[in-house]
């Protein structure tokens, strides 16, 4: 909202108290997570740079994909199980010899978390109108409002990756993938007669939280109008790129602040 349209006191700006529909937080947590040993899956491309490589680097580790399952906890009205499934693609290069073009191998890996929120209770179905599918008797399944978990994180932190050999690892390979990934993935022909795995452990943070539809009454000041004007001069790009700021910060990282720290030290004092 632009800033003059908030209101110095509420009681002479306040025009109207209006009632929305939206997503109400009945419960979070956050988790600081660090997945120790994970052992990587890989198709028969990847797993045979693998089983070739006398040393082999993590590149990056991003989240391919995630299950989210809510589930009433009994005994225990109010309150909901969430059943978290992360997927990760994490890519390595690996090296056949000291001193060579490394090549790209790709690996898939799984974690499991669960945790439990409350999410109130409520027990309504909801119809809404779809004009789009009027010539069918009963064009909308109702909904329910049962309460909603919603994931918040990061790509995780590669800690640390190590490479034994298969006969060695007690770690059970993960052979069950959602078929987004598999249809993403260059190479799904499953591996045979693997040599070696890795291991990865990863630094993981998240935010769970748990929503319900509700009827909240609010007040309401004004309408958000924009007080900017859209810049649609694309004639001259040179004289665009000249009102984009240096990026300073990209070039020159700030410093740390000494003077909070000297304060706090003062403080402590």
């Amino acid at each position: 909202m632009p800033d003059n349209l908030i209101p110095d006191t509420c009681e002479k700006r306040i025009h109207d108290a209006v009632c929305i529909d939206t997503k109400r937080i009945f419960d979070s947590c956050v988790s600081k997570d660090c997945l120790e040993d994970l052992r990587v899956t890989f198709f028969s491309r990847s797993q045979h740079l693998i089983d070739e490589a006398v040393t082999v680097k993590t590149r990056d580790c991003c989240i391919e994909e995630v299950s989210i399952d809510v589930e009433e906890v009994p005994f225990n009205r109010g309150f909901y199980s969430v059943d978290i499934t992360f997927y990760f693609k994490i890519c390595f290069d690996t090296y056949a010899a000291p001193c060579t073009t490394p090549q790209i191998a790709v690996g898939y890996a799984k974690f499991n978390k669960k945790c439990i929120l409350y999410g109130s209770d409520g027990d309504v179905k909801v119809f809404v109108s779809n004009p789009c599918s009027e010539e069918i008797d009963c064009p909308v399944a109702p909904q329910y409002t049962n309460p909603s978990a919603k994931l918040q994180t990061v790509d995780p932190v590669i800690l640390s990756t190590q490479i034994c050999d298969c006969c060695d690892c007690c770690i059970p390979i993960c052979t069950s993938f959602p078929q987004s990934i598999l249809r993403s993935a260059e190479d799904t022909m499953p591996s045979c007669g693997a040599s070696k795995a890795i291991l990865v452990t990863l630094g993981l943070f998240s935010i769970v939280q748990m929503e319900r539809d509700v009827q909240i009454l609010v007040p309401a000041y004004d309408y958000c109008l924009p007080d900017k004007e859209c810049c649609c001069n694309t004639s001259n790009p040179c004289e665009t790129f000249r009102k984009i700021d240096f990026p300073v910060d990209e070039f020159f990282p700030p410093d740390r602040d000494d003077k909070h720290c000297c304060d706090k030290d003062e403080n402590e004092e």
